[in-house]
């Protein structure tokens, strides 16, 4: 038998309070005897994991995944380039209905998620939420995800509560749910400090494929930098490998006054770079890196 979820299930647990606060988390510490080779080399395998496990959700045959690291290290880009592959078909034909995924960002309402969820209910549709994490930190949206996710042959969802919006769009009070889910996501599961969110953060765990990319550290956000370069990130600019070193060192130098250490920093002073060749770095101390 299926999980089935209801409304009257949902209404049983109270709304969690002060959200923000329920985000903390415990510090990282890594005492780690590893080289720079053997670092890279552990980051690499890391996303070389990720983009076939994204394929093994697409093929159905993994139900769902949770992705974690910090911002702007790559978690998005492979996610939606190895599933960008599979969808050619709706570029070609144009039409975006034969599109099997859809990446969502933002906010999103527990009754959007049922919406969202029924849309791609099909096999083989996949939903990636993206920083979304309003749906991790709702009562009723995880219960909706557990159901959706869960284990059984069967995951059928239930919304039993009357619904304008669900009638004028045409959405049934309940649909099975034979897709998948990606959720790309900062928050380190483990070391989130609120008790009460940290269980239900491992029960909707339980039902998914956890990977931590294991960027916690300065230096391993460097040299996740230093290896997407080194593969070809900054092709298309033309640079000589003496301007791409210089880059490279110059984030080193001031990675401690650069708002973030991320690709997304990489490609801002690659436009710099380009756009003032002569005076890139002032322009990058007085746009790109904070005031001490």
């Amino acid at each position: 038998m299926g999980r089935v979820v209801t409304m009257e299930m949902l209404t049983d647990t109270k709304k969690s309070k002060g959200f923000t606060a329920s985000l903390e988390m415990e510090p990282v510490h890594k005492d780690s005897n590893e080289s720079d080779e053997q670092i890279i080399e552990r980051l690499r395998e890391r996303f070389g994991i990720l983009d076939d496990m994204t394929r093994a959700v697409k093929k159905g045959d993994v139900r769902a995944m949770i992705v974690s690291g910090p911002p702007g290290v790559g978690k998005s880009y492979g996610v939606e380039t190895v599933l960008g592959k599979y969808d050619m078909m709706a570029t070609i034909a144009q039409n975006e209905k034969l599109k099997k995924y859809e990446v969502v960002k933002g906010a999103m309402s527990a009754i959007g998620l049922y919406k969202k969820l029924y849309e791609f209910s099909d096999a083989k549709c996949i939903l990636v939420f993206d920083d979304c994490d309003s749906v991790l930190l709702d009562d009723l949206s995880l219960n909706i995800l557990k159901a959706a996710l869960d284990s059984s042959k069967k995951r059928t969802i239930h919304w039993n509560t009357d619904s304008r919006l669900l009638r004028s769009e045409g959405v049934p009070n309940q649909f099975q749910f034979h897709g998948g889910a990606i959720f790309i996501t900062n928050i380190k599961f483990e070391n989130v400090k609120s008790k009460k969110l940290r269980d239900h953060l491992e029960a909707l765990e339980s039902r998914c494929h956890y990977l931590d990319l294991t960027i916690d550290t300065e230096r391993e956000k460097i040299l996740r930098i230093r290896q997407i370069v080194r593969d070809g990130m900054l092709e298309e600019y033309d640079f000589a490998d003496s301007e791409v070193d210089t880059i490279l060192t110059f984030i080193d130098i001031n990675k401690k006054k650069l708002r973030e250490l991320s690709l997304r920093m990489v490609l801002k002073l690659a436009d710099l770079k380009k756009s003032f060749p002569d005076r890139w770095m002032r322009v990058a101390e007085v746009s790109c890196m904070r005031r001490v």
